[in-house]
């Protein structure tokens, strides 16, 4: 059964109308929102599959994008890191810890995409403003092509995340918190199909109309990057996922082997019955590895922990929990300096593997 839709300021905040201007601060100017992009739920996540600029693009990353081709290159990698709240992604602090590590590792860009420079205005003053370049990386003749795992679009190549085909790249003009259920608002309570109910606490549960949605977004994405893999995997001699346990974007890649390692649901409450979760290694197998493990990710906190006692912080285990948990400013621990050098000690490992 539907649930009734409330009355006063908490509703106003989920109408469409009422969350477009939030939606327009996430996009870093001179970029601007494309207002026809903005999927708040499951269901519009859905929904979102017909959009015509996600269609164009969704045929675009599975049938016609390839790597550029680049002088000298002996060997190359694939990098797929997280989408996240800003865009242009670069602009992200998670994003920029994660590349600030890479270009500290001795990665350059090849310059084929340049940087718009009112984008520089998001960087720190201590920051480089290759923290935003998104072109192919090279080093010692191998090369590293970097991708973002995105709903709805399935994968970005990070050289199309500015522009695409002459205009603002889609990738840099949507909104889409809608598959993240923790956040307690990713409902769309206005819509006829909803059954999302509220709690105690004024947060927002999905029903089965959300979790039957979540399942068809949430294969859809896999299926997505598992044929982009499928048809441009040969091509690399690895490719790595730098992704956070426990949420979405790991979820679309894992396999059963990796749900049950990270505790990951297998499947979710359907309208006829519960519905399995399909990941990019349940249809291509071997096709990438996640990253990091429980291993890195317990060596990062313990890293993190020591820094904060050399700078005098309180470092208490639940104060280590709290800081991990936002990167230390970087919004998620994939930026922190103490995760880095483990993507960047992986890479290290295919680069020189014959």
């Amino acid at each position: 059964m539907r649930a009734t839709t409330p009355t006063g300021s908490a509703a106003g905040s989920l109408s469409r109308a009422d969350r477009l201007a939030e939606s327009q601060r996430k996009i870093r100017p001179p970029f601007r929102l494309d207002e026809t992009m903005r999927f708040y739920s499951p269901q519009e996540n859905v929904d979102a599959l017909e959009h015509p600029r996600v269609k164009a693009w969704l045929d675009f990353v599975t049938k016609e994008w390839t790597p550029v081709p680049i002088a000298g290159c002996r060997r190359r990698l694939g990098l797929l890191v997280p989408c996240c709240k800003y865009k242009p992604y670069p602009t992200s602090r998670e994003h920029r810890g994660i590349n600030a590590g890479l270009l500290e590792a001795g990665w350059r860009s090849v310059g084929t995409v340049p940087v718009p420079e009112p984008l520089t205005a998001f960087l720190d003053p201590d920051e480089r403003a290759d923290l935003l370049d998104v072109s192919p990386l090279v080093r010692d003749g191998v090369v590293l092509d970097r991708f973002v795992i995105s709903e709805p679009l399935g994968l970005v190549p990070y050289e199309h995340v500015y522009h695409w085909r002459g205009e603002q790249s889609p990738s840099s003009s949507y909104d889409d918190p809608g598959l993240f259920e923790a956040r307690g608002t990713s409902v769309s309570p206005d819509r006829a199909d909803s059954t999302a109910w509220r709690t105690s606490g004024g947060r927002w549960k999905w029903g089965v109309s959300e979790t039957d949605a979540y399942v068809t977004m949430h294969n859809t994405m896999a299926e997505v990057i598992a044929e982009t893999l499928a048809r441009v995997g040969g091509t690399y001699a690895a490719v790595l996922a730098w992704t956070s346990p426990g949420l979405t974007h790991r979820s679309f890649l894992a396999d059963a082997a990796w749900r049950a390692e990270d505790g990951i649901p297998v499947s979710r409450p359907g309208r006829g019955g519960p519905r399995g979760l399909v990941g990019v290694l349940d249809l291509q197998p071997g096709a990438v590895t996640i990253l990091p493990t429980r291993s890195q990710l317990a060596d990062g906190r313990g890293a993190l922990a020591t820094r904060m006692r050399r700078e005098g912080r309180r470092s208490g285990p639940a104060s280590v929990r709290s800081v991990f948990a936002r990167g230390d400013g970087h919004d998620t621990p994939l930026g922190l300096a103490e995760m880095v050098r483990h993507l960047v000690a992986a890479l290290d490992e295919r680069a020189e593997d014959a």
